[in-house]
């Protein structure tokens, strides 16, 4: 049998789709996000309930979809509340186990950026961050999708949208925050978690066939290995067939 072949975006949606647990509530974004968590509802989380920020619950959408207000992404929706009804009556009750975001840089701490970035001097705006600082804050879990680059993978940020664990330590309590208990952040290159002592990003899996040089020299800032470092798990069959008949057929967001 031959190997299985995988583009780097299936085996980013395969990655954080193993993440998720069953019967979790995870308010979730548009593309790999998305894709990732409808991926595991159809295979080892059938019970997670899926929530998009604008206030649908649980859709049973007939695609992907090109923004949260796609009404595609709405069809037979199991309830419809507001914008406000997310945020407001599920997530600030602390109902949300999972927020899973995208950003335009992420630091050390896992501070995200979603509103400018600065090149050559000058300042690039961009349309903002939605609900992405109330979902950081309130979610038990945070986990970002984001491609692996020196600029994207910074030391400092640009602009501090969303907070993660700040400057590190207790930080993030002393604000005034609630402790979220973990942040993931899944590149194209690895997956990070936190480092337990000083809540900063460390590697967790490689993936197959990139190297911890190819890592180091992909991210702003000393990226550290946490012991027992392995390489991530490759897509089953049954996982690239859910993902590229059912989930994404036009390969929207997984090629």
């Amino acid at each position: 049998m031959g190997a299985i072949r995988y583009s780097t975006n299936e085996l980013m949606a395969v990655t954080a789709s193993r993440l998720l647990k069953d019967g979790q509530n995870i308010v979730v974004g548009l593309g790999l996000p998305q894709v990732a968590t409808l991926l595991a509802q159809n295979t080892h989380a059938p019970n997670i309930n899926i929530i998009y920020e604008i206030g649908v619950i649980n859709p049973e959408a007939v695609d992907p979809g090109v923004g949260i207000a796609d009404p595609r992404l709405w069809h037979r929706s199991e309830y419809f509340t507001s914008f406000i009804g997310t945020l407001g009556e599920i997530l600030q009750k602390g109902l949300v186990d999972v927020g899973f975001l995208g950003g335009l840089q992420i630091d050390r701490y896992g501070n995200i950026n979603s509103t400018l970035v600065r090149t050559d001097g000058k300042m690039r705006h961009f349309t903002g961050s939605g609900g992405a600082s109330d979902i950081a804050t309130f979610s038990r879990n945070v986990y970002v999708i984001i491609k692996h680059e020196r600029r994207k993978i910074v030391d400092t940020l640009d602009y501090l949208t969303t907070a993660g664990y700040l400057r590190g330590h207790e930080t993030r309590r002393e604000c005034g925050l609630p402790m979220c208990e973990s942040i993931k952040v899944i590149t194209n290159l690895c997956v990070m978690g936190i480092n337990p002592e000083d809540k900063s990003l460390q590697v967790e899996s490689i993936h197959p066939g990139i190297s911890e040089e190819d890592i180091i020299n992909s991210t702003g800032f000393e990226v550290k290995m946490s012991p027992g470092t392995k390489v991530t798990e490759q897509p089953t069959e049954e996982e690239l067939r859910l993902l590229r008949e059912r989930i994404d057929p036009a390969g929207m967001y997984i090629k």
